[in-house]
């Protein structure tokens, strides 16, 4: 009995190919299933920069105007925190605000104190009006 064992377990064991050749791998079933899922996602991944140029030329208008409220608020924040970088150098705050009320003081007496002064400041502003948008009077 024990011949037949040992003649069966040499049996199975041994190999008809020629000794020295290379053998090739047969698909087994744990490798085919991501294979079978990796065909889809690189479909999919295949066809991404048609998606977006379709959804880029759908909604050209709605992206271009949230690009730039996205943009309004960038420089927003980036002119508050450059007024704010001024604000705390010492003594450049209240000289910034002396120029200020020096520039009000001097426009109030150039163009508002007087009249005539008035109707200069009139038509120059109505001159800046008719060169910017044309004379529709």
């Amino acid at each position: 009995m024990e011949s037949k064992v040992q003649e069966q377990t040499t049996a199975t064991n041994l190999s008809s190919e020629a000794p020295g050749t290379l053998t090739t791998k047969s698909p087994s079933m744990g490798d085919q299933p991501w294979q079978e899922w990796l065909a889809p996602v690189v479909d999919i991944l295949a066809k991404v920069p048609e998606y977006a140029g379709q959804f880029f030329s759908e909604y050209k208008q709605p992206l271009t105007t949230l690009g730039l409220l996205l943009l309004a608020i960038i420089s927003v924040k980036i002119i508050v925190a450059v007024l704010g970088a001024i604000d705390d150098i010492p003594l450049l705050a209240p000289l910034l605000e002396m120029v200020g009320l020096g520039y009000s003081a001097w426009f109030v007496w150039r163009y508002l104190w007087k009249a005539s002064n008035r109707k200069e400041l009139l038509a120059e502003f109505d001159a800046i009006k008719n060169q910017m948008f044309g004379d529709n009077a």
